[in-house]
């Protein structure tokens, strides 16, 4: 075990083996396509649970639609709201449908679902933004959100397909608050193959982050990947704690932290999406997590999203494996929802 003395640390680094080493599952270097089934086979099922009502309606309305006409769109409407579009979202793509439909008439369902394919793609691309890398290393991402909705565990998966991109990583265990934050990290540190660095509960979470940038800055480490605190927007101690880390971040590598990643449980559906507003409006959100897709029928909560918060979604959780957090792609979510 390696120590960081001096100041107020209590800080230690976590070899990768020592935690949980009869249960971690090793990375292989194999190709990540060479171990997993294909990304759009597994973004299909992620999203069954979505499709099997939204697909269906769709396929209804377009094998019974010769001319699409109002009562086509009203059932496309429900169809929309039913997997968790929201009311703002939806209206926006019929009124966009209706607009082509006035000046080029749709002449059947399967126009109508091409082009409503189309539309949901333009969403999702919309906030999508290139992430420049930074000047100075590490990469600084910090995960954010509420408690339960997998951030600590969306940090080791961060971790993992990081190191499977070919990066080095460091993990940042600055959750102090949660009795089994840390422990849990250690974890998901273990089975991803990385270092962390952690310090005792209820510790100063900007000081633990301070070594951590200082560790991967002296080690040339890529990626550091920082765990904080589930904090809700209006707990004014935890949002000031959070800026404090911004800060110490800043002051140790020009830009960071680079990323903020807002960890979100895809079934809360429309009630996180307005917790998630709120939050974004304080926290200077980048991107979303977007976890337990698989577990739910309102997939159509990752549009709203990227409408309503005009912010990308950058990963989704599509179970509980290590290699289950999914770079997200616009084009295979949209394909795999419609078909």
């Amino acid at each position: 075990m390696f120590k960081f003395f001096g100041g107020k640390k209590e800080t230690d680094t976590e070899p990768a083996a020592d935690q949980a080493a009869d249960s971690a599952p090793e990375l292989s270097d194999a190709p990540v396509e060479e171990r997993k089934p294909g990304f759009f086979e597994r973004m299909r099922q992620a999203v069954s649970r979505t499709r099997e009502s939204f697909s269906a309606k769709i396929a209804d309305i377009a094998a019974m639609t010769r001319i699409v006409d109002d009562s086509a769109l009203e059932e496309l409407e429900t169809a929309l709201l039913t997997s968790d579009l929201g009311v703002p979202t939806t209206m926006a793509v019929l009124d966009a449908l209706r607009d082509r439909a006035r000046h080029h008439e749709i002449e059947d369902g399967a126009e109508l679902r091409r082009l409503l394919k189309e539309q949901l793609q333009a969403i999702l691309e919309a906030p999508q933004r290139p992430i420049p890398a930074p000047d100075v290393l590490p990469k600084v991402t910090f995960l954010v959100g509420v408690n339960g909705t997998g951030k600590t565990t969306s940090s080791g998966k961060l971790a993992a397909w990081s190191r499977a991109q070919g990066n080095s990583v460091l993990l940042c265990a600055a959750d102090t608050f949660r009795a089994a934050a840390i422990e849990q990290l250690e974890v998901w540190a273990a089975r991803s193959g990385v270092e962390m660095i952690k310090t005792r509960q209820g510790g100063d979470p900007a000081a633990v982050l301070y070594d951590a940038v200082s560790a991967a800055k002296a080690r040339g480490i890529q990626d550091l990947y920082v765990d904080t605190a589930g904090r809700l927007h209006t707990k004014s101690g935890l949002m000031d704690e959070l800026e404090k880390m911004r800060r110490t971040a800043a002051r140790l590598v020009p830009g960071a932290p680079h990323e903020v990643l807002l960890v979100m449980d895809a079934t809360t559906g429309q009630n996180g999406l307005q917790q998630a507003r709120l939050f974004t409006e304080s926290a200077g959100v980048t991107g979303i997590v977007l976890t337990k897709l698989d577990g739910t029928a309102k997939g159509g909560i990752a549009i709203a999203i990227a409408r309503e918060l005009n912010l990308p979604v950058r990963f989704v959780g599509v179970g509980e494996k290590m290699s289950d957090l999914l770079e997200f792609s616009a084009a295979d979510f949209v394909e795999s929802l419609v078909g």
